[in-house]
C-alpha cells in the first residue's frame, strides 16, 4: 500500500482551523477530512487517529508560532517597539474575532488537557517557552537601557501574557477595534511605563 502525498505543513493548518472552528471533541473524521482534503485513511496512516492528528496539529502550531514571535522580534527595531507592533497585531487578529485567529493552545487546554495529560504537557511547555521568551526580552530591553523598571522581566512577562489571554477571551464579547485598541495601548503603558 502506498503513501498518498501531501503537503504536512498546509494538511496541519487547515486542520487547525477545523478545531478552532468546533473544538476537538466536536471535530468529526468526516470534518477533518473535508477540511484537509484528505481521504479518512489517508489520515489513519499518516496520524494514526484523531488524536494524533491533534498532537501534529498542536506541534505545527508550536512551530507557526515561534516564526511569528521570532519574526517580530528579529533585532531589527527595538525590543519595545517591537512589542508595541506584536500587540497591534494580536489585536487586529482578534478585530473580526475569526475563529481561525484565536489560540489553539488556548482552545485545547479549555476543552480537553484536564482529560489527557500527554495534551496538557505539550501545551503547558509551549507556554512556558513563549513565557521564557518574552521574559528574556524584558531583560534585554532593561540591560540595554531601553526599558526601566523596577519589576522583574519574568513577572512582566507573566503581566504581558496574562493580557493577552484576557484580550483573546474579550475580543470574544466582540467590544470593537477601538476598545480593544486602547485596552492593547495600556497593556503596552502598564509594561513600559513607569
Amino acid at each position: 500500500m502506498r503513501n498518498a502525498e501531501f503537503n504536512r505543513q498546509e494538511v496541519l493548518r487547515l486542520v487547525m482551523a477545523a478545531f478552532m472552528q468546533k473544538g476537538y471533541t466536536k471535530t468529526s473524521m468526516q470534518d477533518l477530512s473535508k477540511a484537509s482534503g484528505l481521504h479518512p485513511g489517508s489520515i489513519y496512516c499518516a496520524f494514526e487517529n484523531k488524536r494524533g492528528l491533534l498532537l501534529a496539529a498542536l506541534e505545527q502550531y508550536k512551530q507557526d508560532q515561534h516564526i511569528e514571535f521570532t519574526c517580530f522580534f528579529d533585532g531589527s527595531r527595538p525590543i519595545l517597539c517591537a512589542l508595541k507592533i506584536y500587540l497591534d497585531d494580536i489585536v487586529s487578529k482578534f478585530v473580526d474575532c475569526d475563529v481561525d485567529n484565536g489560540c489553539l493552545f488556548t482552545k485545547t487546554l479549555n476543552e480537553i488537557a484536564g482529560q489527557d495529560e500527554e495534551v496538557r504537557t505539550i501545551i503547558v511547555a509551549s507556554l512556558a517557552a513563549w513565557q521564557q521568551a518574552l521574559t528574556d526580552l524584558f531583560t534585554q530591553a532593561k540591560l540595554s537601557g531601553e526599558l526601566v523598571s523596577l519589576r522583574e522581566s519574568d513577572h512582566l512577562a507573566r503581566y504581558l501574557v496574562m493580557g493577552i489571554y484576557g484580550l483573546r477571551t474579550f475580543a470574544q464579547t466582540q467590544p470593537g477595534a477601538k476598545i480593544l485598541q486602547q485596552l492593547a495601548d495600556q497593556l503596552y503603558d502598564d509594561l513600559c511605563g513607569e
